[in-house]
């Protein structure tokens, strides 16, 4: 197992490391899919970037204020989301920066301890 330490934690939800091919988040499990904001974590449904659409992330989205930008996991290797994807969400006035689901766990960490308002949505490792 894979474990993040810190001397400070950050607000809101802090994923403590992997287990498998699960996310941790405080001592929960997640085995599946994960959306975070600086306030929640809750398991996601999403399984496969391909089917992956703009609509789908709406009530992630949906943050007040809105977030400045969404953090997209995209599993367990980086892949490029469609440009139809891309360009919904960028529609819908976030940028997305995507990377495999474990970088993308990392950067929340690092984003969140500067108390950046972000939204995550990280597909299964």
């Amino acid at each position: 197992m894979v474990s993040f330490d810190r001397e400070e934690a950050a607000s809101g939800p802090v994923i403590r490391g992997f287990s498998g091919n699960a996310f941790r988040i405080a001592d929960r499990i997640v085995p599946g899919g994960l959306w975070l904001t600086p306030e929640d974590a809750r398991d996601w449904a999403a399984t496969s970037l391909d089917s992956l659409t703009a609509a789908d992330l709406i009530p992630l989205l949906a943050l007040d204020p809105p977030p400045e930008f969404l953090l997209l996991g995209t599993g367990a290797s980086m892949r490029r989301p469609s440009p139809v994807f891309m360009a919904a969400v960028e529609a819908m006035g976030f940028g997305v920066e995507a990377m495999d689901s474990r970088a993308a766990a990392r950067a929340w960490n690092v984003l969140r301890g500067e108390d950046r308002w972000i939204a995550a949505a990280l597909l299964p490792l």
